[in-house]
């Protein structure tokens, strides 16, 4: 025990050993790119080395813990993280494949790795950087665009492809190189350091996949599902968050713009309004409120532009005051402006002078926000409106850089989680519990064979189950059962041989007591056996009585249809062998055979107790006589009410009575004997009794030729 867990120690510590090599590796090539300022980073070289030999979550886990690293000296490197997690995916996809040429694996790989590179970081460039960060890279795009008319994405995305093809063909035969000089016994221990069992070959994981395909949802679904969930609700925080942080920022910017415009409207002489409109602002005192806007506007953070307005009710309007860019065409305060259409939602309004709530304009990308505050003279009468807006571009732009960066970061650490977690359940769950579900269906299959089923147990132990927790416990609780039934079955093999023999014993003995005095009963009990079997095998394949005929309930049946006339043992010699026909008083003695021979065998039940066969046998001794329509004896039961081994034995023991000879009559011909049976059919006999047996015929006159005597009667 001490070395097995020893050897699982060993094996998780090379693998993770093998796992920092590489991470270091990938850190090393990517610090010295970054330093030296090259187009290519060979920052996969490591995550390809782990992947083939470690599999595709210490692949992904190099891939990004690199790039967590690689964020020390390169902030940007973290954005990166999902294209290392996909080199590691496409990576183990490949190489999962079954591709004959090895040289078109290899060409598979270097392309497949090199589209998936070269798109996702064009893109992920161009959202975050609006063009390559590499200024070589950028001029070639610049004077391609030039000079070829395409649009710039569209050219540099092809160029990171063509740069991602030379990359990660280096980094693909710098990888297989490394693979290649590494010992193979090294090789082959961190290929079998993932699995918590012995490990499986491809066809054997393909088996276990079909043999666990009519599951409903497997927990390997489960999982995958479990953490898509979490990370779609990681998605929605930061989306949530972002908006809440949107929201805060928009209402500290309308505070602001809410003060500029109640300072302006201190600063504005209400009652020379009407003035500056009349004199188009050339009249004493405008150009220093002006100017004191203008100071309002400059020392207020984020304002755009500040206004104030006079709006008439012929939806018109005059720009008093104008305080916007430098560069700015003014309005004359003199000229009216009609058509405003930036306010014509609250234009009603504001030309009776009402107070207005902040207007918004725009979409989550861009947005405009403005503040309105009346200017009253001293009659209170809202002469203009002081007006102040802000655009939310900036900000909107921010927040779609920051949700951007945020998707980029979780999504590659939602794939380590994704691949993670299936990685994990299959190699401490769904492999160890399927390998075990497939053993015990094997044990199910193997029946009572005991060399098969010794082999099912040694195949069980060669599972080697070591997950370390209630499986592997489950496990070795399977293995002690699965050892100690074998060594049962193997006992109780022994003892049902040695019941079998004593059953065979008995029947003998009782079948020799009733042939020792009947001379009609010989062969009789031969044949008679071997028509039960007929009827029984006919039944079967029909699939009629299907619930009944199981191969035990068979087996009880022929085994003691012998003992069918056992009761007989109670009849007097006179009765019993009579050559000529009873009287009704000897016919009485004679029915009761049936219930002497019921007796009989409830005894013998009561001292080999639960003995089903000698159910069976006290059921064709004491209803053989029964008739499908109720008219027999000794008890009248009619139909399916008489036990199924008695109908059978009553078309068996009628047809040996009609086609054999007896004391009292010469034999029937075979023709007579069957077309007798086929009239009793509905009244005497079970009618699918008779159909097996009608269409047994062959077999029948098989067993009247190997019972029949010298001369050419039947015995």
């Amino acid at each position: 025990m001490k070395d097995y867990f020893e050897s699982i120690n060993r094996n998780n510590l090379r693998r993770n050993l093998f796992t920092i090599i590489g991470m270091l590796l990938n850190v090393l090539a990517a610090f010295l790119m970054y330093e030296t300022g090259f187009s290519f980073y060979f920052d996969t070289i490591g995550t390809i080395v782990v992947t083939v030999l470690g599999g595709v979550f210490p692949g992904i886990l190099t891939a990004v813990m690199s790039n967590v690293i690689c964020s020390i000296f390169n902030p940007h490197s973290l954005y990166f993280a999902v294209i290392n997690a996909s080199i590691a995916l496409c990576t183990s996809w490949v190489l999962n494949k079954n591709y004959k040429n090895k040289v078109l694996r290899l060409i598979v790989l270097v392309l497949s790795l090199a589209i998936i590179s070269g798109s996702l970081s064009a893109f992920i460039q161009w959202q975050l950087y609006d063009g390559p960060q590499n200024d070589g890279i950028a001029a070639v795009v610049s004077m391609l665009k030039d000079s070829l008319g395409i649009e710039s994405f569209v050219i540099y995305l092809f160029v990171n492809i063509l740069i991602n093809i030379v990359d990660k063909g280096i980094s693909v035969l710098v990888a297989l190189l490394i693979v290649w000089f590494l010992p193979n016994q090294l090789k082959l221990k961190l290929k079998n350091s993932r699995w918590k069992q012995r490990s499986l070959s491809r066809e054997e994981k393909r088996d276990l996949y079909k043999w666990s395909k009519d599951v409903n949802h497997s927990v390997r679904t489960r999982i995958t599902l479990l953490i898509g969930i979490i990370s779609i609700l990681l998605m929605v925080i930061i989306v949530v968050g972002t908006s809440l942080f949107s929201d805060y920022v928009k209402s500290e910017r309308i505070s602001s713009l809410e003060n500029v415009t109640n300072l302006s409207a201190e600063l504005i002489d209400a009652d020379m309004v009407d003035e500056y409109i009349a004199t188009g602002g050339s009249i004493e005192g405008y150009e220093e409120t002006r100017n004191l806007l203008y100071k309002v506007k400059e020392t207020s953070t984020y304002i755009n532009n500040l206004y104030v307005l006079k709006f008439t009710k012929d939806d018109g309007c005059y720009y008093i005051f104008e305080i916007v860019g430098e560069d700015q065409e003014l309005h004359s305060p003199s000229k009216k402006v009609f058509n405003i259409e930036k306010y014509e939602s609250i234009l009603p309004e504001l030309k009776k002078g009402q107070v207005v709530q902040p207007l918004e304009e725009g979409n989550f990308i861009n947005w405009d926000i403005t503040v309105f505050n009346p200017v009253y003279n001293d009659e209170g009468q809202c002469v203009c409106y002081t007006i102040a807006d802000i655009s939310m571009e900036l900000m909107a732009d921010y927040n779609r850089v920051f949700l951007f960066k945020m998707i980029i970061i979780l999504a590659g650490f939602i794939i380590l989680m994704m691949v993670g977690a299936i990685w994990f359940t299959d190699m401490f769950t769904v492999y160890p519990i399927n390998s075990i579900a497939s053993m015990i269906d094997g044990f199910v299959e193997v029946k009572d064979d005991q060399e098969k089923l010794d082999a099912q147990v040694r195949k069980l132990r060669k599972l080697d189950i070591r997950t370390d927790d209630e499986i592997e416990k489950m496990y070795i609780s399977l293995c002690k059962m699965a050892a100690g039934t074998a060594e049962q079955l193997r006992e109780i093999r022994y003892y049902t041989e040695s019941t079998a023999k004593m059953q065979n014993g008995i029947i003998i003995t009782m079948a020799d007591m009733v042939e020792s005095r009947d001379s009609d009963t010989g062969a009789h009990i031969q044949k008679t056996a071997a028509y039960v079997r007929i009827i029984l095998n006919g039944l079967k394949k029909k699939g009629y009585y299907a619930e009944k005929l199981t191969p035990k309930y068979m087996a009880d049946v022929e085994m003691s249809a012998p003992l069918h006339d056992v009761g007989k043992v109670n009849i007097p010699d006179s009765v019993l062998n009579k050559p000529g026909k009873l009287t009704p008083e000897e016919y009485e003695i004679m029915k009761t055979h049936t219930t002497a021979g019921k007796e009989i065998i409830e005894k013998a039940i009561s001292t080999v107790k639960g003995e089903s066969y000698l159910r069976e046998a006290r059921n064709m001794a004491g209803y053989h006589h029964e008739r499908w329509d109720g008219k027999g004896y000794p008890e009248g039961l009619h139909g399916e009410v008489i036990p199924l081994s008695a109908r059978i034995m009553a078309v068996a023991d009628v047809f040996d009575a009609l086609a054999s000879p007896r004391v009292y009559k010469p034999a029937f011909p075979f023709e007579k004997a069957i077309a007798i049976i086929q009239e009793g059919s509905g009244t005497q006999f079970d009618p699918k009794c008779v159909e097996v047996f009608m269409d047994s015929l062959d077999e029948v006159k098989e067993v009247l030729k190997k019972y029949q005597s010298p001369d050419g009667g039947n015995l």
